[in-house]
This record gives structure tokens, sequence and C-alpha cells, in this order.
């Protein structure tokens, strides 16, 4: 197929590298402006376009695509699908019925659960014990597509919002391959999707990972990990900003308030929450990088007692 690649981070890398690999011709890639980073403000490719030019596959990066001359840009390559993977911008009805075989996206989620930005750190917060993909026809809807193909993965007791993203990326890359060849075939099937079992999976921000130390452990446990690597989960402790990267629950409570340290232990410290204590096991400050707990405590000092917050 002649394919025109939609999308921006590196979760879309995986199925563009996929697609060239089963031998598509992919025509084009589309991806968000560049973006100055960093103090210097050098501007930063997207992964997509990083690969995009490893390949020598030209690259289009439109701030609006759905302005007019926009839609004749793409629709000069003739292509015979889209395939739209986290691209960053809303789609028009001209571009989703432009290509025969119109735009085929790949979502991080079953729907119709956890549709929206962050299915895959939203699955891990709210402690699911199964995510997956799912390819699906798409509309002018936010990922109310008819359904094409799903492929479950189980969540690991620790999964992270990292490990989560790099499994997805994984199998999205499988499923989308699947998806085409049964598409060209003529054997797709294509499932309205019923109403979501979840709420809308919103986009992060860094104000999320704010621990409230009165919800209970396993809640906070979760959601380090689903902010794991970004945003990240953090805390106040002698007026620094402290990160945690890996915390245990222990099913057990004292009369101390929330937030309140109530032992230290060569491997961690343990605080007080709304309802069972969370042990602290890895995190980081401002100025070190990420360190496991007890050598955070050879080198400062957590008293019991210690409020955090």
């Amino acid at each position: 197929m002649k394919i025109i690649f939609m999308g921006t981070p590196d979760f879309s890398v995986g199925t563009f590298e996929a697609l060239i690999e089963a031998g598509h011709e992919i025509v084009l890639a589309v991806t968000q402006p560049d973006k100055p980073k960093g103090r210097g403000g050098k501007m930063q490719y997207s992964p997509v376009k990083e690969t995009a030019l490893k390949y020598g596959i030209p690259v289009f990066q439109p701030k609006k695509v759905r302005q007019a001359e926009c839609i004749e840009e793409l629709r000069r390559y003739g292509a015979d699908i889209m395939v739209v993977i986290a691209f960053g911008q809303i789609l028009p009805k001209e571009i989703l019925e432009m290509t025969p075989y119109g735009c085929v996206n790949v979502h991080a989620s079953l729907l119709p659960k956890y549709r929206g930005a962050a299915p895959i750190q939203w699955a891990v917060i709210n402690g699911e014990d199964i995510s997956g993909v799912t390819t699906m026809q798409m509309d002018e809807g936010l990922d109310t597509g008819d359904m094409i193909l799903k492929k479950e993965v189980v969540l690991d007791e620790k999964e992270t919002g990292g490990s989560l993203f790099d499994k997805l990326s994984a199998a999205g890359a499988v499923l989308c391959v699947e998806t085409l060849k049964a598409l060209e075939e003529g054997t797709a099937s294509f499932e309205k999707q019923g109403e979501t079992t979840t709420e809308y999976a919103r986009m992060l921000d860094k104000d999320m990972g704010s621990i409230d130390w009165k919800k209970d452990a396993q809640t906070i446990e979760r959601l380090i990990r689903g902010l794991n690597p970004w945003p990240s989960a953090y805390t106040r402790w002698d007026d620094k900003v402290m990160k945690i990267w890996e915390a245990d629950v222990v099913a057990q409570n004292t009369q101390t308030l929330p937030g309140t340290v109530v032992s230290v232990e060569k491997d961690g410290f343990c605080v007080q929450t709304g309802d069972g204590l969370l042990k602290v096991r890895s995190l980081q400050i401002p100025g070190k990088k990420r360190m496991e707990a007890g050598a955070f405590l050879r080198g400062y000092k957590i008293e019991k007692g210690c409020e955090l917050g």
C-alpha cells in the first residue's frame, strides 16, 4: 500500500518502521512542527521526523493540518491509506475520507475504554490488570471510530507508564501490519464501539504528580508507577521537591497523621497514608540523580516523625 503516515512521538516509531519492513511504501510522513528545547532553544525534531529522514521519506509539518493548502498537499501524494498514531491534531472530514481506505488509527487501549490523550498512564493509575491496543477506522469523533482488530497486553504487578508504553508500542506495530493486510485482502471486519466504562483519559500535567498522603497507599503507589517516567509523582521534604520513583504498599496502619514518616530502615522509609503505609524504595531530589532509598538515607537524614507534603 501507498501510505501517508501521521504521527509524532516515540510511540509512533515502532509502527512506522514495521510498515516499512512489511514492504509498504510510505510516501509521506506528517508530524508536528519542530519545537525549541532546553536553555539554548535548539530546535528539536520529533521522533517520527527523525525516523523519516533516516529512511529518506519526505516530511510534512503543518501547524494546522485542516487548512485548505495542507489538505491539498496531502491529496497530491495519491496514497491508498493514512495511518495515524498520536499525531497531535484533529483531522477534518476531508482528510478522513481522502484515500480509498480512509484513515486507520492505532490507539493504546482496548476501546472503548480509555479514549483520550493518555490511555497508557491512566490504565496503570487506575489499577487495570489488562490493557492493549486497538486499530480503528477513524471518524470525526475522538477515538470513536469502528474497531478493526485488538490485542490484549497483561500488566505486570510493578508495571509503570514507561514499561507499558514500550509493550503497547510493540503490540501496536504488529497489529497495524495485520490490520492493513486484512484491509487489502478484504477480510477486515468493523465493529461499532459501545459506551465507554472509563472516564476520558485526559492529558497528563505536572500538578497531577503531587502526592496527597490522605489517599490510601495503593492509590498512591499506582500513581507513582503510572507517572513514571513523566511527569513523575512527588512530595516535599526539607523544602525540597522529592520525586518518588518506586514504592511498596505495606498493609499496616499507625495512629500518626498521613504524610508522617513512621519508620526508617536500611533500604527505605515508611510513610503513613490515609490507609496503609507506603515504603519508599527509590527517589530523587533536585541536583541529584535517581537513587535507591538506602543510598539516599546514607547521605541524608530522615527521622521518624518527619512530615512530608
